[in-house]
């Protein structure tokens, strides 16, 4: 089962040049904030795409319809991703049941267990939208576990990997000399940040973090602070990213070759 892991057949490119931004402090003259956008390099066998909680359902009916439009989107963003020897992990939180026999999650399991960094002790200031109902903004309150699995639009490669596990997952980048995540999924300002496999994590473990800002979306109600849409909450949280964790790319830069 370990081979699965090891075995993917890399295209002949494994350089992948993505067109990152990010958000630093301007603190001469008026304070603000200056977006710096940069090329960066990886190389493909020394990254990997998390896919964050991408569930079957959700308990808001919102939250299911916006995920039910991007799975078929991102699917073939993992495709291509895949073809070109990135590593691709799965990370449905609380549905590991379901893929108790799967190749891809009996794979990690076989991992020997790595020492995690020490953590980098790093500012973690409070998000810009209150998200404190739930963040539903189809109007339900109570939350409850809707899903059982990764949305079915998503598909998953025997050479993938299923895990919703921090250490797990450090085991295959360390086993994989993997140094680069691109982060996608939802939602943005919950399970994205704060998952112990998520952006705050890893990047607090040294890992290269980058966010697919087009296959991500927010809980977020318009009725609570600061009171703007539900696509402008997302794009603040975004934008807090960029700022205060890591930056952000466009999922293009995985599909499109650049000249």
């Amino acid at each position: 089962m370990l081979f699965n892991l090891l075995s993917q057949t890399f295209s002949a490119t494994t350089n992948l040049s993505l067109s990152t931004r990010r958000q630093e402090a301007r603190t001469i003259g008026r304070n603000g904030w200056r977006v710096i956008e940069e090329e960066v390099n990886w190389n493909t066998s020394e990254t990997a795409i998390v896919v964050v909680d991408m569930w079957n359902e959700h308990w808001s009916w919102g939250a299911t319809e916006r995920v039910n439009v991007m799975a078929p989107r991102m699917n073939i963003v993992l495709g291509r991703a895949r073809q070109q020897g990135i590593q691709i992990i799965h990370a449905p939180s609380d549905t590991m049941d379901f893929y108790e026999t799967h190749p891809a999650r009996r794979g990690i399991l076989e991992l020997p267990h790595a020492d995690t960094p020490a953590e980098r002790e790093l500012p973690d200031p409070p998000l810009p939208v209150d998200a404190s109902d739930g963040g539903s903004d189809t109007g339900e309150t109570d939350g409850y576990k809707a899903w059982h699995r990764q949305h079915p639009a998503i598909e998953i490669s025997d050479i993938d990997a299923i895990s919703d596990n921090g250490q797990e997952v450090y085991n295959l980048l360390d086993h994989k000399g993997i140094k680069n995540i691109i982060f996608m999924g939802v939602h943005t300002n919950m399970c994205v940040l704060g998952r112990s496999f998520a952006i705050k994590q890893m990047v607090r473990w040294g890992i290269n973090a980058v966010l697919s800002r087009d296959l991500t979306d927010a809980m977020y109600n318009p009725f609570k602070p600061p009171y703007v849409s539900h696509e402008e909450g997302t794009q603040l949280i975004i934008e807090y990213i960029e700022k205060f964790w890591c930056p952000t790319i466009l999922s293009g830069d995985l599909t499109t070759p650049k000249v």
